[in-house]
């Protein structure tokens, strides 16, 4: 036998497999950026979806323009080829083991609604308690109601007719020694005279105040002049619009969106709360 000196024949064999990689298989996961090798377009996903029959992703370019692509070979991935497969579909996250008022998470459905209630002034007192709470409230079957300002309190008391198995528990901003709210307060009491009615209150001047500053960057709370309505003063300080109720709106929607739990809320709040829900689960008399 003689070797060849010129070795093997070049064109022996799968020459067209030379230089060839082999795809492997990738899940079009949201934010992955992927090329697609016959238009070039390189995007990160956006999502998958099926339409005609077949699955197609949707990838977004760097100046924001959508294109869509039907899933499966013909695209990149750190310059490597990938067939593009639908993710899976993600599995249910685990329920926490704490709610967001810290209280152990009961894996049950919402209980039928009690006869006692707990009121508030306004709607955003509502929101931010449903935030918190409203785990904790559904279990007991507790429900939360607007009391639209402390200024017909004894008329709400009146009409709510409060006695054993039916207590009322009220939640007051600003109930301070000497403020117009302590005077109402007194006064709705003094008439009612009864002990299935529980008033309690925080220092703050709206239950905005509750939400510690530094979620918000602050240091604390500012101080906002006599002449400026309060809600709008405070969006102004955020640099946040505040010329109309739309505005005020939008500002508390973003200011409830940083409350995560307990944990972000003023002690003054906490306690209060957790009175008035220790108060109207209690069966009491009844």
């Amino acid at each position: 036998m003689t070797s060849d000196r010129y070795g093997a024949d070049v064109l022996s064999g799968d020459w067209r497999a030379h230089g060839r990689t082999r795809s492997r298989e990738q899940s079009a996961d949201p934010g992955l950026v992927v090329e697609d090798l016959e238009t070039g377009w390189c995007g990160a996903v956006v999502r998958v979806e099926k339409a005609g029959g077949m699955h197609v992703v949707h990838l977004e370019d760097r100046h924001g323009k959508t294109r869509a692509f039907r899933l499966g070979p013909g695209f990149l991935v750190e310059g490597q080829p990938v067939v593009l497969t639908a993710p899976r579909a993600a599995s249910a996250p685990a329920r926490p083991s704490r709610t967001a008022s810290g209280s152990v998470a009961v894996d049950t459905a919402a209980r039928v609604a009690v006869g006692s209630r707990i009121f508030v002034e306004g709607r955003h007192d509502a929101e931010l308690v449903e935030k918190v709470w409203g785990d904790d409230l559904r279990v007991e079957g507790v429900v939360v109601e607007l009391l639209e300002g402390v200024d017909h309190l004894q008329d709400v008391i009146a009409a709510f007719s409060p006695g054993p198995g039916r207590r009322m528990g009220v939640l007051v901003d600003h109930l301070v020694t000497g403020s117009k709210e302590d005077r109402l307060v007194r006064s709705a009491l003094a008439a009612y005279g009864g002990s299935d009615v529980l008033v309690v209150g925080h220092p703050f001047v709206d239950v905005w105040q509750s939400v510690r500053p530094d979620r918000l960057g602050w240091s604390s709370w500012p101080v906002i002049p006599r002449s400026i309505e309060w809600k709008k003063g405070v969006l102004a300080q955020l640099g946040w619009p505040n010329s109309s109720q739309a505005d005020v709106a939008t500002g508390w929607k973003k200011i409830l969106g940083t409350v995560r739990s307990y944990s972000d809320l003023e002690p003054e709040l906490l306690g209060r709360v957790e009175e008035l829900i220790d108060f109207v689960t209690d069966p009491g008399d009844g």
